[in-house]
């Protein structure tokens, strides 16, 4: 046994340190891009978190859908931190990518963008890996080809 102090483990990043970094969204298209509406929001007139993940998870399911070839069914999705928010009239762009394949399932990334209506910038406002189960006629979990 050694006298030394037990490292510690790396602090995880926080929705503020992703904030203060500069980010460039993804090269990849876009699979979604929406502009916000005041039936989004709530009381302090930002949009719900909610609404943004239900687009997110429209993102992950499309993305799934046409890995497959076939239908798709959300079943988990890793947490997610929201970094700034979203306001009403802004443009909402959605990347994800399929960024592995099981036997029946894929992980899909999704990263959600915001550009405000008066400016060319945009800012990262989340994002979050989903978990995605092919799934046959009757609801069964079905193979994804693996290619």
């Amino acid at each position: 046994m050694t006298d030394q102090p037990p490292v510690a483990a790396p602090a995880k990043p926080t929705p503020s340190d992703a904030v203060a970094a500069p980010a460039t969204p993804p090269t990849l298209p876009p699979v979604i891009r929406t502009t916000t509406m005041p039936a989004d929001t709530n009381p302090s007139g930002d949009i719900f978190g909610g609404w943004l993940m239900w687009q997110m998870d429209l993102a992950a399911t499309s993305v799934a859908n046409q890995r497959s070839h076939g239908r798709c069914v959300t079943a988990a999705v890793d947490g997610m931190a929201f970094l700034r928010p979203v306001h009403v009239g802004d443009e909402v762009t959605l990347y994800a990518d399929c960024i592995s394949v099981g036997r029946t399932s894929m992980k899909i990334t999704v990263e959600a963008w915001r550009r405000p209506r008066e400016s060319d910038a945009m800012d990262k406002v989340t994002e979050a890996t989903f978990v995605s189960v092919a799934v046959d006629a009757a609801g069964k979990p079905r193979p994804v080809d693996p290619v």
